[in-house]
């Protein structure tokens, strides 16, 4: 894909994490298919029907079990409505981290893109580089755009 549209699908992506109500990271993911169609999207929150209020989104022991990761809700929400990801582009203001670069690999995602300028927070450090790991092992192309 050309860099117009890595660039179209990362600001799409980033506004779509906008909507997510973390307080402390906002992720947005958009799959693409290999026509450049839209195939799901998904930010980071807690699943259908569970309640995100303050109390529970701005303290992590609370939050970490049950919120869903951009790229877990994109996959998901997909399964739900019967749209098959495998052989897309996911386009995600973050890079994956290692349980949502399991889900990716099991969803058939080939392909993974990412802006280049993300700070890492270290905390996150060890488990993207997991995470980049997996992805090359698979087979899953890491691009930065």
């Amino acid at each position: 894909m050309s860099d117009k549209w890595d660039l179209r699908f990362l600001e799409l992506a980033r506004h779509i994490s906008d909507w997510s109500k973390d307080p402390s990271t906002k992720v947005g993911c958009v799959v693409v298919g290999p026509d450049r169609e839209i195939r799901s999207t998904g930010f980071n929150g807690f699943p259908r029907g569970i309640m995100d209020d303050d109390n529970r989104l701005n303290n992590r022991q609370k939050k970490y079990p049950m919120i869903c990761h951009a790229e877990e809700n994109a996959i998901m929400h997909a399964a739900r409505i019967g749209i098959s990801l495998k052989g897309n582009t996911a386009y995600v203001t973050w890079p994956p981290c290692s349980r949502c670069t399991r889900s990716l690999i099991q969803a058939g995602i080939n392909e993974v893109v990412y802006p280049s300028n993300v700070e890492i927070p270290e905390r996150w450090e060890e488990d993207f580089s997991i995470a980049m790991d997996m992805m090359k092992e698979a087979g899953i192309s890491i691009r930065n755009a």
